[in-house]
C-alpha cells in the first residue's frame, strides 16, 4: 500500500513519544504534534534485517530531497536478544551511516500500537497526522521516490506543509585504524614466502593486505563509498564484507554495491565480475557474468574455477562458473527459512560466511537468520543442504552440547579448523553472542573455545560482534572484533588472546 493522501485514513497516528523508548540522532523525543505539517515515514526495522538495510540508501535519498518536508524515523523493533542492548543499536547506526532519528522500541510497543507485521514495514503519516498507507517488504526505490513526491505536491496544494528543518545529534562512527571490519583470510602466497592475510575494512570501504604481526601491506580502494573500477587507490568498494584469492587475483563480497570485484595481485586494478550495483532480485538460471544482478553478498569460497558466494539479500548460494564465464544458483528456493532437502528446493536465511572442508566435497555456511550452521554436499541426485546445528527462524540462543540442542545467535562468519577434534570441525564466530564457538565432527557437539581464556592487552575488553574468523596455522586463531574496531589473535592452547592489528 502507498500514501494516498487524497482519501484521509480514519484513524489517527498514534502518538510516537511514549514512555520505554530511547531516542538517538536528535537531542530529545518527538512526538507526531511536534512534527505537524511534515510527512513522517516510520520506518520500522531491525538492524541483523538486510532487507531492512537495503532500504536505507532509498530513505537517505528521500531525506536529501525533501529534507524540510519529510521526516524519516525509524523505529527499531529487535528480533535478536543482542539487538536490544542499546550499545549495540548505535553501532549499527554507526556502520550504516544513518543520520535519521531512531526510537529504540525493545518492548515492541510501537510495533504493536501500528499493527505492524513484518521487517521491514513503512508506515506513512501526514502533515495532520493521519496513517495514509503502509507498505512491507522493500518497495522499488524509483517508485516510493515518485510517491513521495506526488504526495507533498497534494498537500501542499491544500496548504497543509509547514517546512522547516529538524536538530539531528547522529551518532559520530569511532575514528581508527580499521572500522567494522568484516571476514579475514589467507591470502595465497608460495611455499616458503611470509604469510599474508586479507582483511575487508568494511566501514573504510577498503580491502587491507597485512603481514604476519599486523602491518598494513597495500590497500585497495580510495576509501569513499561508490561504485568505481580502477586502479587501486582510485577504485571504490561500499561495505565490502567477504573474501576469497588465488595466485592471480584477490576476490571481494562488494555488499553495499550488490557485486563481486576482482583486484589484480600483480597491477592493483579493480575490475567488477559480476553485479551492476543495484539491488537483484532471485538467483535462478545461469546467466552470463555481464547479466548477472547479485543481493548483498556477504562472503565468498573459491575452489579451482568455482567462485561459490552466498547471497544473503536473495536468501540464497551461488557460484560464479569461470571457465564458462556464468553466474549459477547452488541453493535456495528464494524464500527465508530453514528447510533441508535438495538444493534448489531448500529454504535459505541470510547466508554470511562460507568455508570449503579440505577437499572441497562439502561447503559449510553460517545460515545468520536462523542462527544455524548448514552444509550443502553433492549426492547422486544432486546436491543437498543438510543443517547441522539451528532449528529455526526465532529460535536462538548461548547453549553448549549436542548439535541437535545447541543455540548460537545470529552467527557470521567461520573456518574449517582441525584442531576442533579428532574428526576436525568448524571454529564459529558467533557474532550476537559475542563469542566463539566450536563444531566438533567428532561427537557432533558444540561447546565455547574462550570461556577462561587470558587477556594480554594493557587494556582488556570483551568482543562485541565478530564477524570473520580463520584458522591461522596450529595453535592460532585471528578474529575481526567488529565493533571494537580490531583483529585478535587467540593461541588456544596457550588459553591466551591478545589484539593483534588495531
Amino acid at each position: 500500500m502507498t500514501p494516498n493522501p487524497t482519501t484521509r485514513a480514519p484513524v489517527r497516528a498514534p502518538e510516537i513519544d511514549r514512555p520505554g523508548l530511547t531516542w538517538l540522532n536528535v537531542p530529545a523525543p518527538l512526538s507526531l504534534s511536534g512534527l505537524r505539517g511534515r510527512l513522517v515515514i516510520l520506518d520500522f526495522w531491525t538492524f541483523c534485517c538486510i532487507n531492512c538495510i537495503h532500504i536505507l540508501p532509498t530513505l537517505k535519498r528521500i531525506e536529501r530531497a525533501f529534507p524540510d518536508e519529510v521526516v524519516v524515523i525509524g523505529v527499531h523493533s529487535p528480533k535478536f536478544a543482542a539487538e536490544r542492548e542499546l550499545d549495540n543499536l548505535r553501532h549499527a547506526i554507526a556502520r550504516y551511516g544513518i543520520e535519521h532519528p531512531v526510537a529504540h522500541d525493545p518492548d515492541f510497543d510501537l510495533w504493536q500500537n501500528y499493527a505492524v507485521r513484518a521487517w521491514p514495514t513503512l508506515v506513512f503519516v501526514s502533515p495532520d497526522g493521519y496513517v495514509i498507507g503502509q507498505h512491507s517488504g522493500e518497495p522499488d526505490p524509483e517508485r516510493l521516490l515518485e510517491v513521495v513526491e506526488q504526495t507533498l505536491k497534494e498537500y501542499r496544494r491544500g496548504g497543509k506543509m509547514q517546512p522547516r528543518a529538524l536538530e539531528l545529534t547522529p551518532e559520530i562512527p569511532a575514528v581508527a585504524r580499521f572500522s567494522f571490519p568484516g571476514k579475514i583470510k589467507p591470502l595465497p602466497q608460495g611455499e616458503d614466502a611470509d604469510p599474508i592475510w586479507m582483511l575487508a575494512d568494511s566501514g573504510h570501504h577498503q580491502i587491507v593486505l597485512l603481514d604476519d604481526v599486523g602491518r598494513d601491506i597495500a590497500r585497495f580502494g580510495s576509501g569513499k563509498p561508490g561504485f568505481h573500477d580502477g586502479p587501486s587507490d582510485e577504485a571504490r568498494f561500499r561495505d565490502p564484507q567477504g573474501l576469497a584469492a588465488d595466485d592471480q587475483a584477490i576476490y571481494v563480497a562488494d555488499t553495499g554495491n550488490h557485486a563481486i570485484r576482482r583486484i589484480d595481485r600483480m597491477t592493483g586494478q579493480v575490475a567488477t565480475l559480476a553485479g551492476t550495483g543495484r539491488r537483484g532480485y532471485g538467483l535462478e538460471s545461469a546467466v552470463p557474468l555481464a547479466d548477472a544482478e547479485l543481493a548483498s553478498p556477504w562472503d565468498l569460497a573459491l575452489f579451482g574455477d568455482t567462485l561459490y558466494f552466498a547471497n544473503a539479500g536473495t536468501h540464497q548460494l551461488g557460484y560464479i562458473d569461470f571457465a564458462r564465464a556464468e553466474v549459477v544458483r547452488l541453493a535456495g528456493s528464494g524464500g527465508e527459512n530453514i528447510t533441508d532437502g535438495p538444493a534448489g528446493e531448500a529454504t535459505l536465511a541470510q547466508p554470511s560466511g562460507l568455508v570449503l572442508s579440505p577437499d572441497g566435497g562439502a561447503l559449510y555456511f553460517a545460515d545468520s537468520e536462523t542462527s544455524s550452521i548448514r552444509a550443502i554436499r553433492s549426492e547422486e541426485d544432486g546436491p543437498r543442504v543438510e543443517t547441522l546445528v539451528g532449528a529455526g527462524l526465532f529460535e536462538f540462543g548461548h547453549v553448549n552440547g549436542s548439535f541437535a540442542t545447541a543455540r548460537l545467535q545470529h552467527c557470521l562468519g567461520l573456518d574449517w579448523w582441525p584442531e576442533a577434534g579428532s574428526a576436525g570441525g568448524l571454529i564459529v564466530a558467533d557474532s550476537y553472542n559475542n563469542a566463539l564457538r566450536v563444531l566438533d565432527f567428532a561427537d557432533r557437539s558444540v561447546r565455547d573455545l574462550d570461556d577462561g581464556f587470558d587477556c594480554h592487552d594493557p587494556v582488556c575488553y570483551p568482543l562485541a560482534e565478530p564477524a570473520g574468523v580463520t584458522a591461522a596455522g596450529e595453535d592460532r586463531l585471528l578474529v575481526s572484533d567488529t565493533n571494537n574496531h580490531r583483529i585478535l589473535e587467540y593461541r588456544p592452547g596457550r588459553r591466551r588472546y591478545h589484539t593483534w592489528a588495531a
